[in-house]
């Protein structure tokens, strides 16, 4: 199915247009039909002479509606712009070309209506005028059909016109992620809530269950039946013009400029950076502004950095990508000031001095078209699913640029990951010169110091800053033995103990050593020394040298025979023995009697 918007100045003939092409009444409403005016949006549908089925979104003309008109031609892809041949181009016109060209809208038909009220030469006249207003869209090429709804001529010419206009519509993308925004919501009788939306990408299925972003916030929904063209269907692929009945919700708490949404899919934003598309220059549109996206109407504040780039803060948070489109209203006004693409969907805060004209640089070298390792060079590090919601990357297994480094689900830029490398290695360095009997850096301090996304990334980075780690702290590697300026005391304590394993010194006896808890903590962490409870300093090697004596004596031994067969005091010998316990080489078998584990 294909979704085509009319577009065109006040009582050009849009609604007859189309009830001539589709046997159907675009108007809703009593009053549209009583006034001969549009109102709001209409919907028709038919099948053309290739049997494509295309539906129909009317829009009102008059200034007063444009915001309406707005929400029928954004979800849009083609458009179906009319002129009247009789009144010629109106101001209205040019309300409706703006909002094209604001869009980007590049598949159309210009239909010049109501052929049997202008004589031939009005009808060169009003298109050689359109061909020139329109010079400036996407619709500059697009054919041109002169018609009479009235009595028939010409209608032949236009349906065989979006045939082939249709043809050349790229396909839209149908598994991917889904977001519908809403037109109409209102109440069926034993049904429930039915919201209405032209379905641009992805696919519907009944049972499905949607976000739904609304006035109100979000909630989870769920899809109970779904309908195109008054048909029901278990599932709608796009471009398609879908009613949903929902479950979970009420029509009164769904208004248009809602959005239903694949869950999790979509980064809700309510600021982003944006490129002036057309239109006026940012240094000179007011600061208060009424953006367009979608259906969706939303005040905003404007902060310009430049003609062509600015900063817009919305009054409320939408689902909104890079590259999607947006119409900008002067809301004193009811003209459209231009037309703006999304450059940066997920901006950063500006807190400090400074953060403004950086972001601004930043902003006006984006490549419009999405360029995925300008984004993660901007943010460091980032997941690869928040560039999948950014719109930046597509499919599971999107490949990563060059120039980025892929670690487990973060791509991180080459040159932030070696800044952090040489951050870690340099701060391991400085700490072990400037004390080289601290146990390293901890975890802690290197999380703190390189302030990491994600404490994930502390082992990526540990990898490649050529320092090693030592429980939980972080040493330049070969540096796990120097003790510095204690050396010579603990080679003196070293001497003593290998003359007589097991006296080990007394506290008073290390003190003239100097060597206190610290530097005894530091020998022990480099393999040089045993700590064990009460202040006992032994050799690493004096448990095993105790376990061959003890495994000598008789079976179970006490406390004292232990003591006097090592030849030591209850000092020593006590914690000692629950050093053996605690490595499972002796066990207590009462409160006086172990025995060597065989």
């Amino acid at each position: 199915m294909h979704v085509v918007a009319t577009a065109g100045h006040v009582d050009s003939g849009k609604s007859t247009l189309v009830r001539a092409l589709t046997g159907m009444e675009p108007d809703r409403w009593e009053e549209e039909r009583r006034r001969g005016l549009t109102i709001d949006l209409g919907y028709a549908w038919t099948t053309l002479p290739s049997g494509r089925d295309v539906a129909f979104v009317d829009v009102p003309g008059h200034e007063r509606f444009l915001g309406n008109m707005l929400a029928g031609i954004g979800p849009a892809p083609v458009v179906c712009f009319v002129v009247g041949a009789d009144e010629g181009w109106q101001a209205q016109s040019s309300d409706h070309r703006d909002a094209v060209a604001a869009l980007g809208i590049e598949h159309g038909v210009v239909v010049l209506s109501r052929m049997d009220r202008a004589s031939g030469q009005r009808v060169a006249d009003v298109l050689a005028r359109a061909r020139t207003e329109l010079a400036g869209t996407g619709l500059r090429d697009a054919p041109a059909v002169a018609v009479s709804a009235i009595d028939g001529t010409g209608l032949a010419e236009l349906r065989a016109a979006l045939d082939g206009v249709l043809a050349h519509v790229p396909s839209p993308t149908t598994d991917g992620r889904v977001r519908l925004w809403v037109d109409r919501s209102f109440t069926i009788t034993g049904a429930g809530t039915v919201v209405t939306g032209t379905l641009a990408a992805g696919t519907i299925i009944q049972g499905d269950g949607l976000s739904l972003l609304g006035h109100f916030g979000s909630r989870p929904v769920v899809v109970r039946g779904l309908q195109s063209r008054d048909t029901s269907y278990t599932s709608v692929g796009p471009v398609s013009r879908v009613a949903l009945n929902l479950r979970d919700v009420s029509a009164a708490d769904v208004r248009r400029g809602d959005a239903l949404l694949t869950p999790d899919a979509w980064p809700i934003t309510g600021v982003v950076g944006i490129q002036r598309t057309t239109g006026v220059a940012y240094t000179e549109v007011p600061e208060q502004l009424m953006v367009h996206v979608g259906t969706a109407s939303v005040p905003a504040r404007l902060r310009p950095f430049g003609a062509d780039h600015a900063r817009l803060v919305l009054d409320r948070r939408l689902p909104l990508v890079l590259g999607d489109r947006l119409v900008l209203r002067d809301p004193g006004s009811r003209s459209v000031l231009g037309g703006a693409r999304i450059l940066d969907a997920d901006p950063p805060a500006l807190r400090r001095r400074g953060d403004g004209a950086q972001w601004a640089e930043r902003l006006a070298g984006m490549d419009p078209s999405g360029d995925v390792l300008s984004e993660v060079a901007a943010r460091g590090a980032v997941q690869v699913e928040h560039l999948r919601r950014l719109g930046l990357l597509s499919g599971h297994d999107a490949q990563a640029p060059a120039g980025v480094q892929v670690l487990d689900d973060w791509w991180v830029h080459t040159p932030v990951l070696e800044g952090w490398q040489h951050q870690l290695r340099n701060a391991v360095q400085a700490l072990q010169k400037r004390d080289p009997l601290a146990p390293g850096l901890s975890m802690g301090a290197a999380r703190d110091l390189l302030k990491l996304p994600d404490e994930k990334l502390l082992s990526h980075v540990v990898r490649g800053a050529a320092v090693e780690q030592d429980g939980g702290h972080f040493r330049l590697p070969g540096s796990r033995g120097n003790l510095g300026a204690i050396e010579p005391a603990i080679a003196e304590l070293e001497r003593r103990l290998r003359a007589d394993a097991f006296q080990a010194p007394e506290a008073d006896e290390l003190a003239m050593l100097g060597l206190g808890a610290r530097e005894l903590a530091a020998a022990e962490r480099t393999g040089r020394l045993l700590r064990l409870r009460d202040g006992v300093v032994l050799l690493p090697s004096a448990p095993a040298l105790a376990m061959r004596t003890l495994a000598s004596l008789e079976q179970p031994f006490t406390t004292s025979q232990a003591r006097q067969a090592l030849g030591t005091t209850r000092r020593i010998a006590v914690p000692l023995l629950e050093h053996l316990d605690s490595r499972g080489w002796t066990q207590r078998l009462d409160a006086g009697h172990r025995t060597v584990v065989r």
